[in-house]
């Protein structure tokens, strides 16, 4: 299976190349540096030599976007958006224009679409998309406008021959260095680990061994299209999560932070605190109704497995293939 991951360089992609190369598939990313054979050239928003890799390839899995770990200035903002749109509009325009398109385009999307909620969960049915939720700040609207535009480039695109999937994605947790449970653990370590705000927004997570499995769920599935919520079934509030992290790295206690605190930490890490405060309580309708089994449905165990590999100095096991 040629599989093609525009955006692949970083964590998502990292983990997804990792493991399909693992299998035997052929993997092609396509990236504004390319290193080795298997990396090509492209600037995400303008066709060039990188379209014959699609041409004829069997899987698209677009992850291209600015990073969100960013202050959310709105030059900064804007570039998320344009990043993302540019990137989504010119794969459509290249599987559509292929003599051969591939036969599944998965497309990055994001759980932030949903509403900021803790009342109820957000599946893909009844669940809640956000914008205009009160008490909030209003730039995390921006967020939302993104996640949609963002969506609505891969809905635009005419590709008849191609089933389109958007990954409404939570954080995806990976034992490797730079992601995002490797910034929480380094919190955790230093006893910085406890609630924010109170801790009772909901953190929604996904194991990356799952995120990788869901994938080939998704991918051999034809007929599941339109937009899937890749996210483990209990998501949990910010202060149980941080609690059972703690745990698993063995940590008594964690100090607590309000929100002005959480500012000044989110403005020295050079991110914001949308990341932090808003609630992301999503759940895998789709994926669940359709048969998918999670390995690590909840974090105290999937903490623990984290944990555990990275201990061991590395990524461990490559996922399995069930």
């Amino acid at each position: 299976m040629k599989v093609i991951i525009p955006g692949g360089t970083g964590q998502v992609g990292t983990i997804l190349d990792r493991a399909l190369t693992a299998e035997g598939h052929d993997v092609v990313v396509l990236t504004r540096s390319p290193k080795g054979e298997r990396q090509v050239y492209w600037d995400g928003s303008t066709p060039g030599d990188w379209i014959r890799e699609i041409d004829g390839s069997d899987v698209v899995i677009n992850l291209a976007g600015r990073s969100v770990s960013c202050r959310y200035t709105q030059q900064n903002l804007e570039a998320m958006m344009n990043s993302r749109v540019e990137s989504a509009r010119v794969v459509g325009d290249a599987i559509a224009e292929a003599a051969r398109p591939p036969r599944v385009w998965l497309q990055m999307s994001t759980a932030t679409i949903y509403a900021h909620r803790c009342d109820a969960a957000n599946d893909e049915f009844s669940g809640l998309i956000g914008g205009d939720e009160p008490g909030v700040p209003g730039y995390w609207a921006y967020s939302v406008k993104i996640a949609r535009n963002w969506e609505a480039a891969q809905e635009q695109a005419v590709t008849p021959h191609t089933r389109k999937v958007a990954l409404r994605s939570a954080m995806v947790m990976s034992p490797d260095r730079g992601g995002v449970f490797d910034v929480l653990s380094r919190l955790a370590r230093l006893g910085l680990g406890g609630p924010v705000a109170g801790g009772g927004q909901y953190v929604s997570w996904i194991h990356d061994h799952d995120f990788v499995r869901a994938i080939r769920f998704l991918i051999g599935h034809d007929d599941l299209e339109g937009a899937v919520n890749l996210a483990a079934p209990c998501p949990l509030p910010q202060r149980e999560f941080m609690r059972e992290l703690r745990s698993a790295w063995r940590i008594p206690v964690g100090l607590p932070a309000t929100t002005w605190m959480a500012e000044i930490g989110a403005f020295v890490l050079q991110s914001d605190t949308e990341l932090l405060l808003k609630s992301r309580r999503v759940v895998p309708g789709r994926l669940a109704d359709a048969g998918f089994v999670f390995d690590h449905p909840d974090w105290q165990t999937a903490a623990a497995d984290l944990t555990l590999r990275r201990r061991r100095g590395g990524r461990g096991l490559e996922p399995s293939s069930h």
